[in-house]
């Protein structure tokens, strides 16, 4: 079939009416071929999930739809989520040359069998289906909820402590955790990032140079958290004002709910800067995504070596990767990263953690109170990572013993 053809085909079968549309609840799927010959869509299955996991290649489905087939995703969820998937998805068959993942709306397909059987699934097998999958996702919030709430039962976090939590999958495109996900906290040097995206962005334009000085100046703020270092940063950008304007003006999209208001104050109070855990999210996935200007610059200054609270002292392969910043003060201890978990067969699956815990008061025995909150986001990374390691087949944890002799 002449290409043109099938390209128009392929279209309107994505824009054709769905099941959910009927019912007045818009869900789509993510589709990677559709051709008239069923070999060709098998084989099709077969490289896609191979390049995209078994968490993938166990949902894949071959559907028909009149003379042709399609290889489809089912995720049944909201457009926003599903072109999350569908542009992760093609980012890793990129890679391979498999071509891209696209949306579509999702239908009652004619499932085809790997043997050529064909099924029509009921408006209620379609129902479940939908059920099962939206309990999949929300099992690992479930997880981390009840962790925090048996913390508060048991006060291991005070009456007067909030927390936010994120948890990004970036291999299916699925957020698997948002808690309290858009609540703006403080964001003490969990704000660094930023700036540092500010920074590059400005030598990208032209009007900074990145230069033996401003590298420095970046991996210190970065590495060690310095202060001095970021404030040095926000002056050469014209000030707090400035890198808000800019960061708002050209990055709202990822930093929606972002408030730049001062220079890094002595000792560290930071308390009026603010972001949410989804901005920390989004930012982070735009980064891996490297749609960011000086994208590989701020992974390596994220990768530099340092203590964080999500990989150090936390039950994790060794050979995992982590990209990180964490923020403290007397009322914040928070970690954003990602991490980049390795399988047996030597794939890696990238996801992020956010986490923040913000008390309205001041502890008053800071150092044992950070502690304790450190090793609160550090349970919750563990969580995480025993389920995106259920979910994908990645390595094994490393073991207490290990652990123990960091």
């Amino acid at each position: 079939m002449r290409r043109s053809v099938v390209i128009a085909v392929w279209l309107a079968l994505l824009l054709a009416p769905s099941l959910a549309r009927a019912r007045g609840t818009v869900r789509y799927d993510v589709s990677y071929v559709w051709d008239q010959d069923f070999a060709k869509v098998m084989e099709r299955k077969r490289v896609v999930g191979s390049a995209l996991g078994p968490r993938v290649a166990k949902r894949l489905r071959v559907m028909q739809l009149d003379e042709g087939f399609a290889l489809i995703y089912p995720r049944r969820a909201g457009l926003r989520d599903v072109q999350a998937a569908a542009a992760a998805h093609s980012r890793t068959l990129r890679r391979r040359s498999l071509g891209e993942a696209v949306v579509t709306e999702s239908r009652r397909w004619t499932v085809v069998s790997d043997e050529g059987v064909r099924r029509v699934p009921s408006a209620e097998q379609v129902r479940l289906e939908e059920e099962a999958d939206d309990a999949e996702r929300v099992q690992l919030e479930k997880l981390v909820e009840d962790y925090v709430s048996e913390l508060r039962r048991s006060g291991g976090l005070a009456p007067d402590e909030r927390t936010a939590w994120s948890v990004h999958d970036f291999t299916t495109g699925e957020e698997l955790v948002g808690i309290n996900a858009d609540l703006k906290l403080q964001a003490a040097s969990l704000i660094k990032p930023f700036v540092a995206l500010a920074y590059l962005h400005e030598v990208k334009e032209g009007r900074q140079v990145y230069d033996a000085q401003s590298r420095r100046r970046l991996e210190r703020m970065i590495q060690h958290s310095d202060n001095g270092a970021t404030n040095w940063v926000m002056r050469r950008l014209g000030g707090p004002a400035a890198v808000q304007k800019l960061l708002q003006e050209r990055y709202a999209g990822i930093l929606e709910g972002i408030e730049l208001v001062e220079y890094i104050p002595p000792g560290g109070r930071t308390y009026r800067n603010k972001a949410s855990a989804r901005d920390y999210s989004r930012f982070l996935l735009a980064l891996w995504r490297s749609e960011l200007p000086g994208s590989d610059e701020i992974k390596r200054l994220m990768a530099l070596p340092k203590r964080d609270r999500l990989h150090t002292g936390v039950r994790l392969p060794e050979d995992t990767e982590v990209y990180s910043k964490t923020g403290s003060t007397s009322q914040l201890c928070g970690d954003m990263g990602m991490l980049l978990a390795k399988g047996p067969d030597g794939r890696q699956y990238a996801y992020t953690v956010i986490g923040i815990i913000e008390k309205t008061r001041p502890a008053r025995h800071y150092t044992r109170w950070l502690r304790a909150r450190g090793n609160v986001i550090r349970a919750i990374s563990g969580l995480v990572y025993r389920r995106i390691s259920a979910i994908h087949g990645a390595s094994p944890a490393r073991s207490e013993a290990k652990l123990a002799a960091k």
